[in-house]
């Protein structure tokens, strides 16, 4: 409701399978609080979307790649990214089939195509350029089989306070290219902002806005002086794994491969069910933190396949098959998804979809 209270018009990005937090879990949820449209990755994952199922509209942000995917796109009503010449001329093949060519000639207007023109403004990743205008209106102009639904792009720098000078810049060129679209004959939607640019840029909303990060409640800002901007979000996901083993780890004892760790005192060690085999990262040797009752204890050692270390000592109340909390839990010291990005070296999106790849037990969804 945070996101629904500043986006207008959000559409919200559930690619990745769904960051890790599951596709069809999180389309029903959102689907359930009032999301017509949403966008995900690959035409399959939309073809996914459709059977989960889902019947409004469905955005594949990164388009037709094989040839089957354009026969998918007509076949399961997907909207596609179009950003290349090469994808426009397989358009027109696709599009130009028998059947394209029958529903046309009875003027129903609901067979079309529809597509989203995707631009580059500054991400220099994907995208026609403007200087691509003329020939895209051209082009397009022969071909009344397909609607451009949407125009969008990328911003680069949005979540970066210091960059509000360039997400400005890439403003302006979106809007200049859809005027001289419009200016074309076209009518479309434009979409601009992703996460952060929701929350700090209202005057780049334009008609549809992109949530990804925040609707699962990672802070784009976190950690800069814009962080208030994402005090609303709450963290979607929850990692516990369970204590198999407690035992005391005498003074100048090591623990784990490799020697990296040496007890500086008498502790009390917890060996906890999780590891790099369950995405919990080895760059976390040494370095990471999990929570038990209620209290952060540090990671010591290296970060095994299965199992990891943590000194306990300072909670003398844990007992094995008590569960820790890898990522989430209660009260003050509850393991933020920001924090454990910082201390893996990474960033929350990568944190969610790998953990995300465990066992998942969901509440309050169907």
């Amino acid at each position: 409701m945070f996101l629904k209270s500043i986006a207008p018009n959000p559409i919200p990005v559930i690619k990745a399978d769904a960051y890790g937090h599951g596709l069809a879990p999180v389309s029903r949820t959102l689907a359930r609080a009032g999301a017509s449209c949403f966008a995900v990755g690959t035409v399959d994952e939309a073809v996914a979307l459709r059977q989960v199922p889902f019947g409004g509209e469905i955005i594949s942000l990164l388009g037709p790649v094989t040839k089957e995917d354009y026969k998918k796109i007509k076949a399961y009503g997907i909207t596609p990214f179009i950003y290349t010449w090469e994808q426009m001329a397989c358009l027109a093949k696709a599009a130009k089939a028998a059947e394209a060519a029958e529903y046309i000639k009875n003027n129903n207007s609901n067979r079309q195509i529809s597509i989203a023109l995707k631009f580059d403004t500054g991400m220099a990743r994907l995208g026609f350029t403007e200087n691509d205008v003329p020939e895209l209106i051209h082009k397009l102009g022969s071909m009344p089989h397909v609607r451009v639904k949407m125009v969008c792009s990328h911003l680069a720098t949005a979540d970066d306070p210091e960059a509000r000078e360039f997400v400005l810049t890439q403003g302006k060129k979106f809007d200049a290219i859809c005027l001289s679209l419009r200016k074309g004959g076209m009518t479309f939607a434009r979409v601009l902002v992703n996460s952060a640019g929701i929350l700090a840029y209202p005057e780049l909303h334009f008609d549809g806005q992109r949530p990804g990060i925040s609707l699962y409640g990672s802070n784009p800002f976190w950690g800069t002086r814009w962080e208030a901007k994402g005090q609303g979000l709450l963290p979607a996901m929850e990692v516990m794994a369970p204590i198999l083993s407690i035992h005391e780890l005498a003074r100048g004892q090591t623990i784990s491969y490799g020697q990296t760790f040496t007890a500086p005192r008498d502790m009390q060690v917890a060996i906890v069910a999780c590891g790099y085999a369950d995405n919990y990262s080895r760059s976390l040797s040494n370095k990471g933190w999990m929570l038990v009752h209620g209290k952060r204890a540090p990671v010591i050692g290296r970060v095994c396949m299965q199992l990891t270390a943590i000194d306990i000592t300072h909670i003398p109340q844990a007992r094995p098959g008590d569960q820790v909390y890898v990522l989430g839990g209660q009260g003050k010291e509850r393991i933020l998804p920001e924090e454990l990005a910082r201390w893996w070296g990474t960033i929350t999106y990568e944190v969610f979809c790998l953990l995300g790849q465990n066992n998942r037990v969901y509440e309050n969804s169907s």
